[in-house]
């Protein structure tokens, strides 16, 4: 198995980016291919609910923020509950005041509003394939979801070497595995952020699939471990 040094990144930007400035501090050499590319959708913000009417905001990406800057004016005092620390920060950074942070999966920011959120219907503005079910997490609540962006596959051949490649998403995963040669996989080692992002990469022949030990960008660079001496 050959050490790690190249990072194939194929997250869309700009948290393409951010990945790759991340990786080059800790002595890596990021590779940026991207597999999907975000778009706003037209239209979106005019399906969002009067402000009145709507009692807790849940933000699963810095994406969905990003999407629904427009309208963040008129729901800046809302109190805001993001899936981790990353949205969390882009929350506050767009002009949320009150933002809480479950720092896990779709499945403990429902669990973190359940516990802390007050009562009434909650406003989900987020992907238009988003990665998990906050409604059906969330039986006892009214929530509406509100598409704001869409990710679409670039269909980017992989980089010529690479020795590990990052996985951020599900979706991210199944674009790799719908167009990446099963050779290309052979020696090589996955990092996904989640079991689900795992799956679609059973069939091939990665030497090694690494989990994050904790559904974020900081647990998926600790599993890449040190990288591999310059040569």
């Amino acid at each position: 198995m050959t050490p790690i040094r190249r990072v194939w990144v194929t997250r869309a930007e700009p948290g393409a980016a951010r990945t790759a400035d991340r990786l080059t501090a800790l002595g890596f050499t990021p590779l940026v291919v991207p597999l999907l590319t975000l778009a706003p959708l037209p239209g979106a913000l005019d399906a969002a609910p009067d402000p009145a009417a709507v009692a807790v905001l849940a933000l699963t990406s810095p994406n969905g923020v990003e999407a629904f800057a427009p309208l963040i004016p008129r729901f800046r005092d809302h109190p805001v509950f993001a899936v981790g620390d990353a949205t969390a920060e882009a929350a506050r950074a767009a002009g949320f005041t009150d933002v809480r942070s479950a720092a896990g999966d779709i499945h403990a920011l429902a669990r973190l509003i359940a516990a802390e959120a007050p009562p009434g219907p909650l406003l989900a503005p987020g992907a238009r394939e988003p990665a998990g079910d906050l409604p059906a997490l969330l039986p006892d609540r009214p929530v509406q979801r509100l598409p704001v962006y869409a990710a679409f596959e670039t269909h980017a051949p992989a980089p010529a070497t690479f020795d590990a490649v990052m996985l951020h998403s599900p979706r991210a995963a199944r674009a790799l595995a719908a167009d990446l040669p099963r050779a290309a996989s052979s020696g090589r080692i996955a990092i996904c952020i989640s079991e689900a992002a795992a799956t679609p990469l059973h069939p091939f022949d990665f030497a090694q699939i690494r989990i994050a030990a904790a559904p974020d960008e900081p647990a998926m660079l600790s599993a890449l471990g040190k990288p591999a001496a310059p040569v």
